[in-house]
Order: structure tokens, then sequence, then C-alpha cells
């Protein structure tokens, strides 16, 4: 059986290399940055305080890897002569004022959606799975929702926000939920049911085009691939390779269920966003919500059944020593939201919180 190939998308935040606030130089940094083909590897996104990386599809975890330590390094160079560099943070701990990006359809969106887009400065990681077809990739959304959420746990890298504690795992996701389309979707059934609840959706008027469809998981409208995007971008760039090994797992699991004609799981819409709403509270220090059953269920205990569910498509593509090494670094180190406490435990200080991240975010 052919092995899927995997791109990820990583957006980074910019910090002052001195004082490790959010710096917005995105500009200088995309025009200093190499170029691939006459495209630069790092870009633009919404807040100035911020930029994208992203890598080239590969079947092999050890390539992406590789490819995630250089287009970091090459983004912390850019960086690196406008007195900043680059953290893999999901949301900043000190207080800023995010800038918008001067592009017409960012200053368009910044007026359209208020207070929501002027104060989000969050950074994701999204993953891309090859399909087959569009069709395979309904298929897929359609079978994997209700695990989703415990990649979200796995990621979890934004537990402070503008100087507090938020008290949640991955505070990103619940800045990001605030958006009219973003977290979990209904049953899609075809391809002809994606394309109408899209079409739905911008004739509600709620939307400014299809780029703002930031479903937890979709069809990619530019490659032929499912995006997953529920994880926080990760500081270490094994966990970032870690929750690629899964999701590709989980989409070559759910492709398989598809093709054996497998029902579509019974899950409510209402249940998968109050999974995600756990997800994000409390990471895999307490419970996630079983979508079996609908019940809670120790998160750790969640991980392993998911990983059991999984395990032909990890062993299909060579990637199963690389996930059980991962999530025991996990059990034993902790999440990225984890290791920012511990480091703000050591003296108090976000800025030690922020220069712990910016270096482990060029490690690897």
């Amino acid at each position: 059986m052919k092995i899927r190939s995997v791109g990820v998308e990583e957006e980074l935040l910019l910090v002052e290399t001195a004082g490790h606030r959010p710096a917005p130089v995105a500009e200088e940094v995309v025009a200093r940055s190499p170029r691939d083909g006459g495209n630069p590897l790092v870009e633009h996104e919404l807040k100035r305080e911020q930029v994208e990386i992203g890598s080239a599809a590969t079947t092999s975890m050890a390539d992406l890897h590789a490819d995630l330590v250089r287009l970091r390094r090459a983004a912390a160079e850019a960086a690196t002569a406008h007195g900043s560099t680059v953290v893999a943070i999901a949301t900043s701990p000190e207080r800023g004022e995010p800038s918008t990006t001067p592009d017409p359809r960012y200053e368009r969106l910044t007026v359209e959606y208020g207070l929501l887009a002027r104060q989000l400065l969050a950074c994701g990681q999204h993953v891309h799975v090859d399909v087959s077809s569009r069709a395979e990739g309904v298929g897929v959304l359609d079978r994997l929702r209700g695990w989703l959420p415990v990649l979200t746990a796995l990621s979890a890298n934004s537990p402070y926000w503008q100087d507090e504690d938020t008290g949640y795992q991955s505070f990103r996701s619940v800045l990001w939920g605030r958006w009219p389309t973003a977290g979990p979707t209904e049953v899609f059934g075809t391809e002809a049911g994606y394309d109408a609840v899209v079409g739905e959706l911008l004739e509600s008027g709620t939307l400014l085009d299809d780029g703002m469809v930031y479903f937890d998981a979709r069809l990619s409208a530019h490659y032929p691939t499912v995006e997953i995007r529920v994880a926080d971008v990760c500081t270490d760039v094994r966990d970032a390779v870690l929750v690629a090994a899964l999701a590709r797992a989980l989409v070559d699991t759910a492709a398989a269920w598809w093709q054996a004609g497998e029902p579509v799981p019974e899950l409510r819409t209402v249940l998968l966003r109050a999974s995600a709403w756990r997800a994000a509270r409390s990471g895999l220090a307490g419970e996630l919500v079983d979508p079996r059953t609908g019940k809670p269920m120790p998160a750790w205990q969640l991980v392993g059944d998911l990983v059991e569910l999984i395990t032909p498509a990890l062993r299909r593509a060579g990637d199963e020593q690389l996930v059980a090494e991962g999530l025991a670094r996990l059990r034993e180190q902790g999440t990225g939201a984890d290791r920012q406490r511990a480091a703000f435990a050591e003296r108090n200080s976000l800025t030690d919180v922020v220069a712990d991240a910016a270096a482990r975010t060029l490690q690897g």
C-alpha cells in the first residue's frame, strides 16, 4: 500500500531578541528570507508579529524533521538582522499590541471582525496528508472527527497569554474557536455535501472568502490533501513530527474505514465542541472525552487507545517506533505547556518562558 505524503505548515511568533516581547517585523523578515524557486521560504501571516513556514511534502518523518529545522533556522537568521528571533510558541506570554500585516485582505478582515481579529496573535501547526481523491478526503473528514481533540492535547503549547496564566493548556484553541467557521464539523457524507456546506457559509455573508473556512479538518483548497488544523505549534520539533505521524496514521485509518464502507460514527457536533474544549483546558493532565462513548477517560489512556487503533497504519509507514519514543518523551518531559510552566516556576518570569522556548525552537 502506498505511503501517504505529509507536509507541515508552522506559524512562528516573532519576538525581540532582548526583551522577548512580540516584534512587528514580519515584512522585513520575509523580504530577507532565502528563496526557493523565486518564492520566499518564510511567508506573511495575519499579524506582523508572526511568520509562516511550510515543509516540502514527504513520506519520510526523518526528512520532515530535517526540513522543519532548516526552515526554522532560516526564519531565525532572517529575523536576527532586525533585532528579533522566531519562537515556536502558540500564544505570546508577554503583552503586546498585535498589528495587522499591510495586505488588503488582512486589512478588510480586521475591519469586518473587529476585536476578534485585532486581538488575535496565535500560532498553529497545520498537517497536510495526501488523499487519493476528494471523495476519499470527505470520507476521512467524516470518520476522524472524534479523535482530533487528542492531537490538540498532545500539542498543547499555549498556557500564557498577554501576561496571564489562562488556566488552559491550549489557549490558542480557545482564541481560534471564536471565528465563525472554526471548530468541529457535521458529517458531510459526499463531496457534494462538503461543497454545499462551504457554499452555504459563503452565501450567508459571514465569511470574506473560502480562505476563511477554518474547520478543524478540511479539504485543502490548493493541494490534494486533508488539512488537520487542531494542533498548537510545537516548540520541540520532535513533537511537531510526532503530531504529523499520528495525523497521517489517523487519516490512513479513516480512509481504510471509508474504503471498507464502515459507517460514520454518530457523534453530535455539540459533543465534539465540548471534547475540543476539554482538550484545550486540561491537555494531557486530566481527562479527555472518549469519542466512542462520550464519557470522560484519563487522557493518557485515550492516547493509548488511539495508538492501538492506528497501529497498523503506523507500522505500514514505519512510524511505530518514532511514535512510541515521542509519547514516552512527552510522558517524561511534559507537553509544551508543561515546559512553559516549568520555565516560569524557576523565577516567576514570563521573559524566561519566552527565552527558553526561543532556544528550544532552534534545537534539533
